[in-house]
């Protein structure tokens, strides 16, 4: 019935995808912790875990489905574009209202298996294919990250955010448990279905690619809970943790979803995103890391900066772009 209606059908599958992504992602999350707390698992290690890959979901499903429907424009747009704008839109909108800043050790190391897994997965973008051992690499590096943060957590137990937890019950009746389970384990699935489908039609309908709607629309529409975060963060004068979610969303992107993706299905890389798009995710990854590591503050002109560069690459990104 939405193929008869062009273009607003294929919007309306879009926005629903991303709706159902939104809750069922928190759903899942949710349940999984109240139930990891329950069995008595650490609250470090379900914050270096279940959190972690938790909050990616809606990306790893809907690149994980993109790459075996044949579409890795959106698969591998998803990821570049949803790092591009975690950099200056989720960290530039919000330092319009405060500055914000991250520091501390766990910030570093982040960056820094931010930096190498952003040069690994940049190398095998621009050999024009992620196939299955490209994946393997990447979600070894992930593996490396995961063991290396319950290694810090388990030495430093405190440091373990409490807001991380706050929406957790160990002692959530067990029905209410398994259906947020359930309903994240539905929902994911038709969520990403819903965003493809409508991406796909999107590309058709306009006659542009469907890497620009991966980097652009799909993207956009992923990074909008940590933008709204964020934002909120601020408001409260809390935005200093925001950089922290920002390397680890981008770096549990490179590496954990593109990797899965890559291991399900292998991956040409688009044109668009060899000669472009990459190159503006390393300049973003680039300019954030001085920021960490010398605990330096995103300023209100710093924000705006970062917005109005996010604004040039989304024109560029249309009107750059040949035709599909």
């Amino acid at each position: 019935m939405l193929d008869a209606l062009g273009p607003a059908g294929d919007f309306v599958l879009i926005i629903v995808g991303l709706v159902i992504l939104v809750f069922a992602g928190d759903a899942l999350v949710r349940g999984a912790v109240s139930l990891s707390l329950r069995l008595g698992v650490a609250p470090f290690i379900i914050s270096a875990t279940i959190i972690a890959f938790g909050t990616s979901a809606p990306e790893l499903l809907i690149s994980v489905k993109a790459a075996l429907e044949g579409a890795p424009g959106i698969a591998l747009g998803n990821v570049v574009g949803s790092n591009i704008a975690n950099v200056l839109l989720v960290l530039g909108i919000p330092a319009l209202i405060v500055p914000i800043a991250g520091c501390g050790s766990e910030a570093h190391r982040n960056t820094v298996f931010m930096l190498f897994a952003t040069v690994v997965f940049s190398v095998l973008i621009l050999l024009g294919e992620i196939g299955f051992w490209g994946g393997l690499v990447l979600l070894v590096i992930t593996a490396a990250m995961v063991l290396d943060s319950i290694r810090s957590g388990k030495a430093n137990p405190d440091e373990v955010d409490a807001d991380e937890l706050e929406e957790a019950d160990p002692n959530m009746p067990p029905l209410k448990l398994g259906l947020l389970i359930a309903a994240g384990l539905i929902g994911l699935p038709i969520g990403a279905e819903c965003l493809i489908q409508g991406s796909q039609g999107i590309a058709r309908d306009f006659g542009v690619s469907e890497a620009v709607i991966g980097l652009t629309i799909v993207a956009i529409g992923t990074s909008l809970p940590e933008l709204a975060t964020t934002v909120a963060a601020a408001m409260r004068n809390q935005a200093d943790v925001a950089i922290g979610n920002v390397v680890g969303s981008n770096l549990f992107n490179i590496t954990a979803v593109i990797g899965t993706a890559a291991l399900v299905s292998p991956m040409a890389v688009p044109a668009e995103i060899v000669s472009r798009d990459i190159w503006v995710m390393i300049a973003a990854t680039a300019v954030l890391a001085p920021f960490i590591f010398f605990c330096l503050r995103i300023s209100r002109p710093t924000g705006a900066l970062f917005v109005a560069a996010y604004a040039a690459y989304i024109v560029a990104a249309y009107s750059l772009t040949p035709a599909a």
